[in-house]
């Protein structure tokens, strides 16, 4: 009995215990779930944020890449261990960090990590660890919790792949004298950190970060900091370099570098390929760097923050740069310049890109955005300032000027789209990796860059200036929101007394907050202004509904016949009446030098008096608005209703005596579209008539003052124009500049090793002759593109293959771009995206990227960037109801689905284009000949 009772009570006793464990770790679970509380029981692993309970510090990484592939596996790999130092700030009991494709040596054969106390105090034991791939992250399940206020120490000892995805640590390949030679080197942004080691990969989780990297004996290694040691040791048996770097300032998991290769460099340690670094290909960017960097610190007043500044050309990069902070890293095409082979465009893009991504040095590394949803403050603000680095860099450019057609203009076609997003977005609908890359794209740039110049206009660029100095101090090495730069500005505006309608975040905020963009109509005989939100569609349907509904606070810059108007005319509401813009017999022209982001229309007879100053003296008129004035005309002409077609084209009349670049390329912008549209039907032949009309005095022009195009022109844009008028003229026909363009092609096929064509001028030539000529032509501009020895040079010879006129070349061209030793997968969406612009190559594209879209997204992708260029690309020339039907029908493109939603409704914009051609088309052929009676029979085979 007594035993019995023993038992029993034992028993009870045990069931107690089992009943409060089970109770204790269904809490423990219940709050994992939870997140401490709340509302939400979907699992913390589950949800794609990090939770707050932990604040990281520091970290201390150390990585060894092979630079060859392992024996067994076939792979490239790397090894490294890292350890975090972080804070717990609320009790909690789950550690998440990111982690993806990384594979973890269980320590003592159990979990994946080793947690520890920073001062060497108890912690809790861990549960279990595991990896979360959907939200990738490695996962720490603790018996207990951490203690509010107490640092802790999270190590792991990992393998991963150094593939070829140009994502995350990763290898890139070169061959130089004949030896196949490979880089390791890194893309964290946005979220590719954790491809490299375990960390916590948010921008607003800032650490230091301290590195090592175990490297081959001959090779260098870098990172964001200067190496501080530098050691041959020997590892495992194998003879290495170990180099350690300098602790990094406190900053943003994405900016981190690393690079191990056998490169050469320059002073400010400019670094690419050794034979580049020879034969001077780095000089250009070495000498523009220390000016771009002292204007800065100028504009900025706050001293470059690093103890070095390194820039690396890359054989294999996905962007065009990454703003890594003191390692900033490049595709070799934007860094490199070679006088003696690239253009004066390769040697601007290289000066605008190096101004922009240092300017992210301040502006994104010292104070970087809380969260992606407001990445276009960070891109738009480097993009905006670039040009004024980039000039003082070059001050005789006029390079400023350039922002209207780069930036300005090719926003305006995404941005009049309902299917367009606002600048800002919520940080609750940004979240999955996805999301936060399809935030990169022209909107962030163009647009975020355009809105930023209308500010400082308004404000005036010293209070600008001001403002933002204040910003960053005020917020060095943390994090901020968008409306913190509003809040420095507006005490910039009070200090200096700046007489505003509103404040700076109220004047903002609808910019900013809901997409598009006004078209503002002013009536000259009324004095009446209104606005509207210009949509090419005016039938679209916009579903996103603004609190603003779709008005906006607008600066109005304008002048009557040749006298400015100093002050500026506020827009406040729908509608208001400015007695002073009553023009009588004068023109009147607003929006001078596209400061304001918005288009502008006028009444009929304000356009009949600005059209006939174009026709008898058109330089009156500044040369930026000349370009606005085709520009906006085109494209009120396209949506129907708000401009007639007919004085559209006529504003591009005066361009027979017009030589500036601006006006020029936003007319040849502009008639692509009619080509586009028109280029399959029996329009085309008529347009092609115009237009040649119109550029033969150009094209004669440059041949009379560059002796027979013997020499270039002096000015930076006069330069460009040389360029447009012979590319313009060979594709619409010129007989004498398609004989002048063959005639150098094939010499040049003569004497592969002596090209007398001038760099400017080589992109026309190239395609031309690649256009004109057979298998031959296309066989040897093959054979020179794999020989290239400057990347600038070879990227020209890329696009001019996308020129051949036979569809069999065209479809081996497009099967080159699925094979990286022919096309480096970089490279592969310019290929297509090219061939889709070709004629006779669109629907070829199309097909080939319908076919082909799987692999092109799993093999080739890091984001949605390319993806969305290829869909634009690919369905530019869509304008029928079955190419509609096609678009509709195909599916599963992934990360592009913005840019798909896009290209729809500008498909839906075409085809209406098309519907109501007939007045287009008696303009087109009103204007390309004496009679137009076969203008029915056109317009019946268009809708067709």
């Amino acid at each position: 009995m007594g035993k019995c009772c023993q038992v029993s009570t034992m028993c009870v006793l045990c069931v107690v215990l089992a009943v409060v464990s089970v109770v204790t770790i269904v809490t423990l679970w219940t709050i994992a779930l939870m997140g401490g509380g709340g509302g939400d029981v979907t699992a913390l692993w589950d949800r794609y944020r990090l939770p707050t309970s932990l604040v990281p510090e520091s970290y201390s990484v150390t990585l060894w890449p092979r630079l060859s592939h392992d024996t067994n596996s076939g792979l490239y790999v790397f090894t490294g261990r890292s350890s975090v130092r972080f804070e717990c700030a609320t009790e909690t009991d789950v550690i998440l960090i990111h982690s993806n494709k990384l594979n973890y040596t269980r320590l003592n054969n159990s979990q994946l990590v080793w947690l520890s106390a920073a001062d060497g105090g108890a912690v809790p034991d861990i549960l279990t660890s595991w990896l979360q791939e959907k939200t990738q992250y490695l996962v720490v399940h603790l018996t207990g919790p951490l203690t509010a206020g107490q640092k802790y120490e999270l190590y792991a000892e990992f393998t991963g792949e150094l593939a070829d995805d140009l994502a995350g640590f990763y290898r890139s390949k070169y061959e130089e004298d004949g030896v196949r030679k490979i880089v390791a080197t890194s893309q964290m942004h946005p979220t590719h950190a954790r491809k490299t080691f375990p960390c916590f990969d948010e921008p607003a989780m800032k650490a230091v970060f301290n590195v090592t990297l175990i490297h081959p004996p001959g090779t260098v290694a870098l990172s964001n900091g200067l190496e501080i040691d530098v050691a041959n040791v020997t590892i495992d048996g194998e003879s290495v370099t170990r180099t350690t770097f300098e602790s990094s300032k406190k900053m943003s998991s994405y900016l981190l570098a690393l690079v191990v290769s056998d490169y050469g460099h320059l002073r400010i340690r400019v670094w690419a390929r050794r034979r580049f670094i020879e034969r001077g290909q780095g000089d250009y960017a070495l000498n523009v760097t220390g000016p771009i960097l002292d204007f800065f610190q100028q504009y900025y007043n706050i001293s470059y923050p690093l103890s070095k500044s390194d820039q690396i050309a890359l054989p294999d990069f996905y962007f065009g740069a990454m703003e890594n902070w003191g390692l900033v890293t490049y595709r070799e095409t934007n860094l490199l310049y070679d006088p003696l082979t690239s253009s004066n465009r390769n040697q601007e893009t290289t000066v605008t890109i190096i101004a922009h991504e240092l300017a992210h040095m301040w502006f994104g590394n010292l104070v970087t955005l809380r969260w992606w949803n407001e990445v276009w403050l960070n891109e738009g603000f480097a993009s905006y300032v670039a040009y004024l680095g980039a000039d003082h860099a070059e001050p005789a450019w006029n390079v400023k000027d350039l922002i209207v057609l780069d930036d300005v203009h090719r926003v305006f076609a995404v941005d009049a789209l309902a299917s367009s997003h606002p600048l800002s977005s919520k940080e609750e609908d940004i979240v999955l990796p996805d999301q936060i890359s399809e935030q990169f794209d022209v909107i962030a740039y163009s647009k975020g860059a355009s809105v930023l110049r209308m500010l400082s206009d308004f404000l005036s660029e010293p209070v600008f200036v001001q403002g933002l100095n204040r910003y960053l101090n005020h917020f060095a090495e943390s994090n901020t929101i968008g409306s913190d730069l509003w809040e420095h500005l507006q005490t910039a505006v009070e200090e200096n007394r700046v007489s505003l309608p509103a404040s700076v975040e109220d004047i903002m905020k609808p910019w900013v907050l809901q997409m598009g963009f006004p078209v503002v109509t002013i009536d000259t005989s009324s004095g009446e202004i209104t606005q509207q939100h210009f949509l090419l569609d005016p039938d679209s349907n916009v579903t996103v509904q603004s609190p603003y509904k779709y008005e906006w606070l607008i600066p109005v810059r304008w002048m009557m016949n040749e006298e400015f108007q100093t002050k500026i005319f506020w827009l406040l509401e729908k509608q208001a009446v400015n007695p002073d813009m009553r023009s009588g017999a004068s023109w009147l022209l607003a929006n001078i030098n596209v400061t304001g982001f918005y288009r502008v229309n006028y009444d009929l007879g304000n356009w009949e008096r600005l059209l006939a100053q174009l026709s008898t003296d058109h330089q009156v008129i500044p040369v930026i608005n000349r370009a606005q004035l085709v520009d906006d005309a085109f494209s009120l002409a396209r949506r129907a209703g708000l401009l007639s077609s007919s004085v559209a084209l006529r504003t591009s009349s005066f361009l027979s005596q017009e030589t500036d670049f601006l006006p020029w390329q936003a007319a040849v912008n502009n008639l692509d579209y009619f080509y586009l549209m028109l280029d399959r039907t029996d329009v085309y032949q008529p347009l092609q008539d115009y237009v040649r009309k119109q550029v033969t005095p150009l094209f004669f022009h440059f041949k009379n003052t560059t002796g027979n195009w013997s020499r270039v022109p002096e000015g930076h844009t006069e330069q460009y124009s040389q360029v447009l008028s012979l590319r313009t003229a060979c594709s619409c026909g010129l007989s004498e500049c398609r004989t002048l363009s063959s005639s150098w092609f094939k010499r040049w096929m003569e004497e592969p090793h002596n090209n007398m064509i001038h760099p400017n001028l080589r992109s026309a030539v190239y395609c031309s002759g690649v256009a004109v000529g057979g298998e031959d032509e296309w066989e040897f501009a093959w054979s020179q593109f794999k020989m290239a020895s400057v990347a600038s040079e070879a990227s020209e010879l890329m696009s001019a293959l996308a020129c051949a006129s036979d569809t069999r070349l065209l479809q081996r061209y497009l099967s080159y771009s699925l094979n990286s030793s022919l096309i480096r997968k970089q490279d592969a969406t310019a290929v297509i995206t090219s061939v889709a612009a070709n004629r006779v190559g669109q629907s070829l594209a199309w097909d080939f990227v319908r076919e082909n879209w799987n692999f092109i997204f799993t093999q080739y992708g890091v984001g949605s960037f390319s993806f969305a260029s290829i869909i634009t690309g690919v369905t530019a020339r869509f304008s029928t109801p079955e190419d509609l039907r096609q678009q509709q029908g195909a599916a599963g493109f992934g990360p592009a689905t913005l840019a798909v939603d896009q290209a729809l409704e500008k498909t839906r914009a075409n085809i209406k284009f098309i519907q109501n051609c007939f007045i287009f088309t008696v303009s087109i052929v009103t204007f390309s000949k004496p009679y137009f009676h076969e203008t029915k029979m056109m317009c019946f085979l268009l809708k067709r």
